[in-house]
């Protein structure tokens, strides 16, 4: 194989493929880049045998060919390179690769491309396409509730249903729920539910945002696969298998106390009280005292420290309430709900508290309540 390509492009394509290199294996071969041509351009392809990413390089190809290299010396060599272009060249015996940029000449020993794991492909069963900008939102309300260790392998995904025109993600990791529906670029003919992993979609997430053109997703349930489509990118995970919870009945129908309060002054309170908390098992209390205007106060108290009470306007409706959070769930869905007000919907203090941005309907995240004494 024969190539010419610009520094920058390669850099940045072997810096997104490199998302799925994997860092401890079994198989040290995953630990590479897999590097051919294809459609006139240069591919590059890595995987962990759980997400495997494929990107596409703008180059000039003169001879076809393909080769697999450890992957994070040659994104390391190439990106210390001059912004220039880099002529690629694989020779057979051994299996190996020179790099010439400007007066820069290197050479990395590398694998028969055939050793490296075959690509998953998923079979279209079931495709939809969706607003890149919809799907980032979604993604960063969710994925980042979902549980971070194996020991329930279905709470380590989100819940992902289609049906119609709508699309609903969901994440829990025990402790709290979160909620996003959202719209569908184009109508699917049968409804579907299967399970994403998180960090797939975390991943995908990073990509999105130099994306202009509608996310094209494919389905195979059967495989147990998903495959996103952007542009000159595409990331096939497995799905995880299980039974997600029933979600729906963890959202608290109706409740006796709402305040209504700006983000930004409740994030910073939350913060601040945050520091306290640290030697207070991180716990964060929230009193709501109904008026006009009401008062939401934000305390932490550590016993062998101090205590802290931060007071904000609240527009309240209904009864005194308290409530207390862990500050770190607390400070986490506040960090990402926008400038504008949060309602908070609270019962009792063994009750969980419900957060819903006041300018939308599309979102709505609960938190279990921690148990303390007032």
């Amino acid at each position: 194989m024969r190539v010419s390509c610009l520094q920058d492009t390669l850099s940045k394509g072997l810096s997104i493929v490199g998302r799925a290199v994997a860092s401890r294996t079994t198989l040290p071969i995953t630990q590479n880049v897999l590097i051919q041509s294809d459609r006139g351009m240069l591919k590059l392809s890595a995987t962990n045998l759980e997400i495997a990413i494929s990107t596409w390089v703008g180059s000039q190809i003169d001879v076809e060919g393909a080769i697999t290299v450890p992957a994070r010396l040659l994104s390391e060599l190439v990106s210390s390179l001059p912004s220039e272009h880099i002529d690629l060249q694989v020779f057979s015996e051994p299996y190996s690769m020179t790099l010439k940029c400007g007066r820069y000449d290197a050479r990395i020993i590398g694998t028969d491309s055939k050793e490296f794991p075959p690509l998953p492909t998923v079979q279209e069963n079931v495709a939809v396409k969706i607003d890149p900008k919809v799907l980032r939102t979604a993604i960063a309300e969710v994925a980042f509730a979902a549980a971070t260790e194996d020991s329930r392998p279905v709470l380590t995904g989100v819940r992902m249903e289609l049906e119609g025109d709508k699309f609903v993600l969901a994440a829990a990791d025990g402790f709290r729920l979160a909620i996003h529906r959202g719209s569908l670029s184009e109508p699917m003919t049968e409804p579907t539910q299967i399970i994403v992993p998180a960090r797939t979609l975390l991943e995908l997430n990073r990509f999105l945002g130099d994306q202009e053109e509608l996310v094209e997703i494919n389905l195979d349930p059967v495989r147990g696969q998903i495959l996103f489509r952007l542009n000159n990118i595409e990331m096939i995970s497995q799905l995880i298998q299980g039974t997600f919870p029933n979600y729906a009945q963890l959202v608290p129908e109706r409740s006796t106390t709402k305040a209504l309060v700006p983000v930004p002054e409740l994030l910073r309170a939350a913060r601040t009280a945050s520091i306290l908390a640290r030697d207070g098992a991180g716990i964060v209390r929230i009193h709501v005292l109904p008026g006009s205007p009401g008062v939401l106060q934000v305390v932490a108290r550590a016993d062998e420290v101090g205590d802290n009470v931060a007071e904000l306007d609240a527009e309240v409706d209904g009864e005194e309430a308290k409530v207390a959070f862990s500050s770190k769930y607390l400070l986490d869905v506040l960090g990402i709900l926008g400038p504008d007000k949060v309602s908070l919907e609270v019962n009792s203090p063994s009750s969980p508290g419900v957060f819903r941005p006041a300018d939308a309907s599309d979102y709505v995240h609960v938190i279990m309540p921690m148990f303390v004494q007032w």
